[in-house]
């Protein structure tokens, strides 16, 4: 019996993830081909764009995550450092000689996290020692209606949040009982979460390392020292595999405390469906938007928390007690997510001037609270659901998911809306794929490096020409990347410009550069035509 309700908890849990995401998402969203005639926008070009030289190169290099004829200019290009889900990456280059043409994961990803995301919650409740089926469905609908999850859909590396929930599971487990097993589990868990993003794995490592903080606080030396040999066997792993995949020595444009979470933001209602019309933006103090500090906890699980206030405040407290550790973690991760400039509504109350250079890495800090809201999610379900009138427990928390999923309508909606959108081309597709597949290489002017803060024309046309060259992987000189080892790339945009046509490429210079750039070009006379708004260069064919 145990055995057949865990089947039909987590069964459960997938047929809504499944439904959702059949719901939500296109199918040609989900199984993209090359040679649409719109085109993808945003972040998820940028991530479209590594997948797609990741695949189409059948060589394996070394860091085993480089795309040699993407950015050709600066070396190639980790596709770790352009969000392109190494993960799942690896997994589709194995069978990428049975792919369409122009295939790509993304979309897929979304489908996948969809599924994982309800499943992962189901499991992870079970680890609090509930198993009955109702309050799992109550637990999978309110996951698969998390605020700061739903909110992700841009950014398809971070819709992972199933990792974070198992690592809560695991945690359950090893505070419990542990072993080898579920610690090599959990390394392996890290190291996934790694390879989907970085900052995934830095949640999941804080999860497990409050395992033997909770045994230490349980005065339990012996337990807190096999705990602490886990996750620094797990912590080992995933820099082990930094290292091999060429992670280390990588840095971004900084900012810490820019992108922070706003002390308001977990019970700040922007875009909730029960409590509409409240606000009307997202909470910021620091002049950056509040977007990557959107934390909304949403309606459902708010009123669970006050349910559980109120109905088992003794369980409360003595939940808090068992799993101190998690408890400080969890605390750090909000103070880490808060960050040195503590804003509460549009004040910033506190600006601790100067912080570690360590932190810097951390730029979109306001993110660390999303392991805290799964916690919050967790524990209130377990809580609720032990009432010692079960049938009552396992109604609240059925109640609580409910609530959720309703409040979470309006992202729902906008996530869609956003899979569903098919924006037309600005640059001139149809011409620049002729000319691309007659050419070995391209040169793409501006490269990233010369393109002007706040300049969103010419980063978005960047783009576009980037992701027409991927439907083939045309060797191309530049890329844009979050992070970089060693020195940030150098513009050289005069110099790439100037330089002798040189057989096979193709110069591509887009139109908020062609003023300023066409009139270096040797022969240009000659050897440049108009695509569009846009110019493109080339040598005159060899001879026979």
């Amino acid at each position: 019996m145990p055995a057949a309700a865990s089947v039909a908890a987590h069964a459960a849990a997938a047929l809504l993830g499944a439904a959702l995401a059949l719901a939500l998402l296109p199918r040609e969203f989900l199984l993209p081909e090359a040679g649409r005639p719109w085109m993808p926008v945003g972040d998820a070009a940028q991530h479209i764009v590594a997948q797609r030289y990741f695949l189409r190169d059948p060589a394996w290099h070394w860091p085993p995550l480089l795309a040699p004829h993407l950015g050709t200019a600066e070396g190639g290009t980790n596709i770790a450092f352009a969000d392109g889900i190494p993960l799942l990456a690896l997994l589709l280059k194995a069978i990428a000689a049975w792919l369409p043409a122009g295939f790509h994961g993304i979309g897929l990803w979304y489908g996948l996290a969809f599924v994982a995301q309800p499943v992962a919650a189901v499991w992870c409740l079970r680890g609090s020692g509930e198993r009955r089926l109702v309050p799992a469905l109550g637990v999978a609908l309110a996951a698969a209606s998390m605020p700061a999850w739903l909110n992700r859909y841009g950014h398809a590396a971070l819709t992972g949040h199933f990792f974070l929930l198992v690592a809560l599971g695991l945690y359950l487990r090893l505070a419990r009982r542990q072993g080898a097993a579920p610690w090599a589990a959990a390394a392996a868990v890290a190291v996934a979460a790694l390879l989907a993003h970085p900052y995934l794995a830095a949640m999941v490592l804080a999860l497990l390392g409050a395992v033997p903080l909770t045994w230490l606080l349980r005065r339990d030396a012996a337990a807190a020292g096999t705990a602490l040999a886990g996750s620094g066997a797990a912590t080992a792993a995933v820099l082990l595999v930094m290292a091999a995949f060429g992670y280390l020595g990588a840095t971004g444009e900084g900012g810490y405390g820019q992108f922070a979470m706003n002390l308001l933001a977990p019970v700040w209602p922007h875009r909730s469906g029960l409590l509409a019309g409240l606000v009307a933006a997202e909470v910021d103090a620091t002049g950056h938007g509040g977007w990557e500090g959107y934390n909304w906890l949403g309606a459902g699980l708010l009123g669970g928390l006050a349910a559980a206030g109120l109905l088992r405040p003794r369980a409360v407290a003595a939940t808090l007690r068992r799993h101190g550790g998690l408890a400080l973690v969890l605390l750090g991760l909000t103070l880490l997510a808060v960050s040195h400039r503590v804003g509460l509504g549009p004040a910033v109350l506190l600006d601790l001037g100067a912080v570690p250079a360590v932190l810097e890495q951390f730029r979109a800090s306001g993110r660390f609270f999303w392991p805290v809201a799964y916690a919050l999610l967790i524990g209130t379900a377990a809580v609720l659901a032990r009432h010692p009138r079960r049938g009552l427990g396992a109604a609240l928390v059925l109640a609580m998911g409910l609530a959720q999923f309703a409040d979470a309508a309006p992202l729902r909606a906008a996530l869609r809306d956003w899979a569903a959108t098919r924006p037309a081309w600005t640059l001139h597709a149809p011409a620049l794929r002729a000319l691309f597949a007659r050419h070995e290489r391209l040169t793409l002017l501006p490269s990233w490096p010369c393109i002007a803060r706040g300049a969103e024309r010419d980063y978005a046309q960047t783009l576009e020409a980037l992701a027409l060259a991927s439907e083939t992987a045309l060797p191309v000189s530049t890329m844009y990347v979050a992070r970089w080892r060693g020195a940030p790339p150098a513009c050289r945009d005069d110099e790439r410009a100037a330089a002798p046509l040189a057989p096979g490429e193709l110069r591509l210079i887009l139109p908020g550069a062609v003023a300023r750039l066409l009139p270096l070009v040797p022969g240009a006379a000659e050897r440049c035509v108009a695509v569009g708004e846009a110019v493109a260069c080339a040598a005159p064919p060899a001879g026979p």
